[in-house]
């Protein structure tokens, strides 16, 4: 229960600094701005308890780059509030001649000279000694990102996002990157979500009387980030909308819906724990892993077939829908699918 609420807190959170911040150097905050920066070992030891992504913003003390973006961005009081709540950040001097004990090896600077790069500054940038860079891993210290170069507001919020809801675990980040721009920025891009034809969970039993087909439920809030970001981007794009249209209904649910739901003949009550607030049918659908968004793929008789959680891109939203359409789930394992399909010699499933 703990996951799902700090999950349902980060994302709840995510909206409330998109688009309400200054790009202007209006407030500065001196060295530190107004995020609260911890050192390598206080990071690690909090992150034993609870764990979240660390930001590590990589810089020297003769950067001015570093400077003016702790007097910008990380003054910004909705970005650095978000980043307090949901990373620990650490502020690193790459030329700092401490000892320090990262991921269970103990680094040093080997060098007595002044603007020597210690070694941690050169396992994190490599070759690549630009300051400011910023570093955004994921709680298990198994991912991480790279960004160099100086970050406004904007240019850092998609890759806050993309490791906070775990995007990583689908999609690349220039790929996410992209959708993410035309969601929110973008004036020329059109949101054609209309292409699809959405059904709610009540319209199901008389649609499959008509003509049975297989069903995707689409789970999500009008909060998460990579929930708004698909319903603009992926299911707007034109191939994955006809395949759609074509071999399954679409429903869409908001996972804090407060209407009781009939799902396969069963009544589904909303939540009644304001700690809890997800409703009972996404926890049925999702066999109590709800990841936002997920999207849960039913037969034509009701049967649950699989939930796919995190955001899912174009690219690779079409090969899951093809697995699951074209019922070939019936006779082969994702991996033998996704070999068969690369080397042309995947099998016609007869009737389809």
């Amino acid at each position: 229960m703990f996951y799902f609420r700090k999950y349902f807190i980060v994302l709840g959170c995510l909206t409330s600094f998109l688009f309400s911040h200054s790009q202007i150097e209006s407030n500065p905050q001196g060295e530190n701005g107004l995020v609260k920066w911890y050192s390598f070992q206080e990071a690690q030891e909090l992150n034993i308890k609870q764990p979240k992504p660390f930001l590590i913003d990589v810089y020297t003390d003769w950067c001015g780059w570093c400077k003016h973006m702790m007097r910008t961005t990380y003054s910004d009081p909705g970005l650095a509030s978000y980043i307090n709540t949901y990373f620990y950040p650490i502020k690193f001097n790459a030329e700092t001649k401490d000892t320090i004990e990262y991921d269970n090896k103990r680094y040093f600077n080997e060098s007595t000279l002044p603007k020597s790069p210690h070694q941690l500054a050169k396992r994190f940038l490599g070759a690549s000694l630009s300051y400011p860079s910023t570093l955004f891993v994921a709680n298990n210290l198994q991912f991480s990102l790279l960004s160099q170069g100086y970050l406004d507001v904007r240019k850092i919020e998609p890759l806050l996002i993309f490791t906070v809801e775990n995007i990583f675990r689908t999609t690349s980040y220039d790929d996410f990157s992209a959708k993410f721009s035309q969601t929110f920025y973008d004036s020329l891009h059109t949101n054609n979500r209309d292409v699809i034809k959405l059904h709610s969970i009540a319209e199901l039993p008389s649609l499959m009387k008509k003509e049975p087909k297989k069903v995707i439920i689409s789970i999500g809030t009008a909060w998460c980030s990579g929930c708004r970001i698909m319903n603009a981007t992926t299911f707007s794009d034109s191939l994955i909308a006809k395949y759609i249209n074509s071999t399954f209904y679409l429903v869409d649910i908001n996972a804090e819906s407060k209407d009781t739901l009939i799902f396969s003949g069963n009544l589904f009550p909303p939540s009644a724990n304001p700690q809890f607030p997800f409703h009972s049918i996404v926890n049925f659908l999702t066999s109590n892993r709800l990841v936002l968004p997920s999207l849960v793929f039913i037969d034509e008789k009701f049967q649950l077939i699989e939930s796919i959680p995190y955001y899912q891109h174009p690219k690779g939203l079409e090969p899951i829908l093809h697995y699951f359409g074209d019922d070939q789930f019936k006779h082969l394992k994702w991996k033998e699918f996704l070999k068969k399909r690369s080397d042309g010699t995947l099998p016609v499933i007869k009737g389809k």
